[in-house]
């Protein structure tokens, strides 16, 4: 009888051990999680806020769709650029709208690629003293609206809303200093080698961006506006497959597709 009670007496201990109210230690009490704040970034070219996880973000800046990236936004800066502002630009004449494209090539040092010697010089930056050939261009101040380097990297010095210092004395039929309605890009390049299918990709995307903006533009290189003293972007520059590419008309090409210095 005896052996009963105790078995009983331990099956109630045990139902009631099991049964206890559990007592948690404050130190091990789980904290809820918190989640982090949504950083809400401004989109460069509408002004739309949303957050940044959302966004196309390019050099720090973010975009809230591809089609405002790729376009021209109101203060007349590319979405797609590299932004490197240049200290040479004025304003351009009073109602002045850009209608003419001016093709361009530089290489710095001549016939060299791939350095940031282009960008320093646009940007005044340039160290004379890093080639004996910048000592015969210490001192200008020039600038383009763009740049395309060879692998297709496309950079901005100066809003085309504003006059970038590149075509010098010039004529487009008839109209004097270009600089005051003409867009200019420079593609790197030399005279003597072709450009690359980069670059051509890259130009045809400026275009588009551009064409969003400023409608029927026309196309000349520098030649073509300044003969006596200018001959790019030379006889490599492929005028036929910009036409195609940009589905351009005869009228917007006014100096033809041949190739020419």
């Amino acid at each position: 009888m005896l052996k009963w009670v105790l078995l009983v007496g331990v099956g109630a201990a045990l139902y009631f051990w099991l049964k206890r109210p559990k007592i948690v230690s404050p130190v091990f009490t789980p904290k809820p999680l918190i989640p982090e704040p949504l950083k809400i970034v401004p989109c460069a070219y509408c002004g739309v806020h949303l957050p940044a996880q959302d966004c196309i973000e390019y050099e720090q800046r973010h975009y809230c769709c591809p089609a405002h990236q790729n376009a021209i936004d109101p203060a007349g800066w590319y979405g797609q650029a590299q932004w490197r502002p240049s200290p040479n630009y004025d304003a351009r004449p009073s109602e002045a709208v850009p209608d003419l494209v001016l093709i361009h090539h530089i290489s710095l040092p001549p016939g060299q690629f791939g350095k940031n010697y282009i960008s320093d010089f646009f940007q005044n930056k340039l160290d004379f003293t890093a080639h004996p050939y910048f000592a015969e261009i210490s001192g200008q101040q020039v600038s383009s609206h763009f740049l395309i380097d060879r692998n297709g990297l496309i950079s901005q010095f100066v809003s085309t809303q504003k006059r970038a210092w590149h075509a010098g004395v010039s004529n487009f039929f008839g109209r004097e200093q270009c600089n005051d309605f003409a867009i200019g890009i420079e593609l790197e390049g030399d005279g003597q080698t072709t450009f690359t299918d980069l670059q051509y990709v890259a130009l045809e995307q400026l275009l588009t961006g551009l064409a969003k903006t400023y409608a029927n533009l026309s196309f000349a290189g520098h030649s073509d506006v300044a003969p006596l003293r200018k001959t790019d972007p030379g006889i490599h520059f492929d005028w036929r497959r910009l036409q195609r590419e940009n589905n351009l008309g005869q009228k917007n090409l006014p100096y033809g597709l041949e190739p020419r210095a």
